[in-house]
C-alpha cells in the first residue's frame, strides 16, 4: 500500500492536507460517485473491483476531504506493480477516461502536486491520468503523452431525429440490410454470450496482430458490475458475426469493447447492434452513449464513429516525469511486437494475452 492509515492526513507543504482512501472499502466511495457530475462508470467500486481481481492492481483514492467528511473532490488510481514495466500509478488501466473528480481548481492544483511528489518519494516509474477535462490544469512535471478523440452521442433527441442524423449510405443502410438479412440479436451476459463474443475478440484481435484481454476479464466484468454490463451479439444462420460490450453507469451508456467476424461484416451487424443500444438506452432512460477514445492513428475508426452524428472532444494521456522520448520507444516497440504477434498460432497468442496484460495496464 503507498499508504496504511487512512484517518491521517499526508502531508503536502503548505497546501491542504491529502488523505487515503481505499475505494473497494469506504463506504463514502460509491455515494461520492453516484454524486459526482463528472463520474463515469469507471469510477465505480465495481470497476475497479474487476480490475483488481483479474490483474492483481491495487486501488487507492486521494482526496482532501477529511474521515468525518463526505468525499467530494478525489483522484483514482490503481497501483500497477510489475517487474516487467515497472511499477507506476495510473488512472485506470484499460479505462478509456477516468476524470479528477474535483470541481474547483485549487482542489485540482492540490491533487496533482501531491501526486506529483508521490512518484517522487516512491521512486514509480511514472504517474498518469487520462482526462477530456479542459478546466484541469496539469502544471507542474506533468505533460500530454499522447492525445485521442473522444466521442460522445446525445441520447436526447427522440429516436427518428437520431436515425436522421445517421449517415444514410454508411449506417442507415446497414441497419436495413441487417434487417433484410434477418440477423438475430441477443443481449445478456450469460457464459454462452461471454464464449460467443471472446471467439469474435480472439479473431479480430488476431487480424490487428495483438493478443486479446484474457477472458477472465471479461467474466470477472459480468461478476462483478451485474446488469450494469451487456454483451450484444448478432447472428446469421446461428453464426455469431459481431458483438459488442457495453457498460452502463446512471444515465450514461458506455461502448466498451466490439468486435466482428470480417467475412460477414458486409451484413451490417455491428451497426445493427449500436442502434439496437441506443434504441434500449432511450428506453431506459439514458441521455448519452459513450463510443470511446480512439487513436488519430485509427482515422477509419473516427470516420466510423462520426457517421453516427457523435461530438468529439480531445482526450489526453498526462504523465509525470515527461515521457517524450519513451512515447517514441513505446511506439517502436509495439510496431515490433505486432510484426511478432502477427506470426504467432491464436492459441498462443491467446496464452500470451493472459501472461501480458496485467504488465501493460
Amino acid at each position: 500500500m503507498l499508504c496504511t492509515r487512512e484517518s491521517e492526513p499526508i502531508a503536502t507543504r503548505g497546501q491542504r492536507p491529502v488523505y487515503c482512501i481505499d475505494p473497494l472499502e469506504d463506504p463514502r466511495w460509491p455515494e461520492c460517485v453516484a454524486r459526482h457530475p463528472k463520474a463515469s462508470v469507471f469510477h465505480s467500486r465495481a470497476w475497479l473491483r474487476a480490475l483488481q481481481i483479474t490483474y492483481g492492481y491495487e486501488p487507492v483514492v486521494f482526496t482532501t476531504c477529511a474521515p468525518v467528511e463526505p468525499v467530494t473532490n478525489a483522484l483514482v488510481f490503481c497501483v500497477v506493480r510489475s517487474w516487467l514495466t515497472g511499477d507506476r500509478l495510473v488512472s485506470l488501466p484499460f479505462s478509456d477516461h477516468c476524470e479528477p473528480l474535483v470541481t474547483w481548481p485549487e482542489e485540482g492544483r492540490t491533487l496533482i502536486a501531491f501526486v506529483e511528489t508521490l512518484q517522487k518519494t516512491e521512486r514509480l516509474k511514472y504517474v498518469e491520468i487520462k482526462s477530456a477535462d479542459v478546466d484541469v490544469l496539469y502544471g507542474g512535471t506533468f505533460s500530454a503523452r499522447r492525445t485521442y478523440c473522444l466521442h460522445r452521442l446525445s441520447l436526447q433527441p427522440d429516436l427518428d431525429t437520431l436515425y436522421r442524423r445517421l449517415h444514410k449510405d454508411c449506417i442507415q443502410r446497414k441497419i436495413r440490410r441487417a434487417e433484410r438479412e434477418g440477423l438475430r440479436y441477443e443481449v445478456g451476459a450469460d457464459e454462452s454470450l461471454i464464449d460467443r463474443f471472446y471467439r469474435l475478440l480472439q479473431s479480430t484481435r488476431a487480424r490487428h496482430r495483438l493478443p486479446p484481454q484474457p477472458i477472465e476479464w471479461f467474466r470477472n466484468l459480468v461478476a462483478c458490475l451485474g446488469s450494469a454490463v451487456q454483451i450484444r451479439i448478432a447472428s446469421h444462420a446461428g453464426r455469431p458475426v459481431a458483438g459488442i460490450v457495453t457498460l452502463r453507469q446512471g444515465k450514461q451508456i458506455v461502448y466498451k469493447y466490439g468486435a466482428s467476424d470480417a467475412a460477414w461484416n458486409h451484413l451490417g451487424g455491428m451497426p445493427m447492434l449500436l442502434w439496437e443500444t441506443i434504441k434500449e438506452a432511450k428506453h431506459d432512460g439514458c441521455n448519452s452513449l459513450d463510443l470511446g477514445r480512439s487513436d488519430p492513428d485509427n482515422p477509419g475508426l473516427i470516420v466510423f464513429k462520426e457517421r453516427w452524428a457523435a461530438e468529439c472532444s480531445l482526450l489526453s494521456t498526462w504523465r509525470t516525469p515527461p515521457v517524450a522520448m519513451v512515447l517514441q520507444r513505446e511506439r517502436r516497440t509495439m510496431q515490433c511486437v505486432k510484426r511478432l504477434f502477427g506470426r504467432l498460432p491464436g492459441s498462443v497468442q491467446t496464452f500470451v494475452g493472459r501472461l501480458l496484460y496485467r504488465h501493460i495496464g
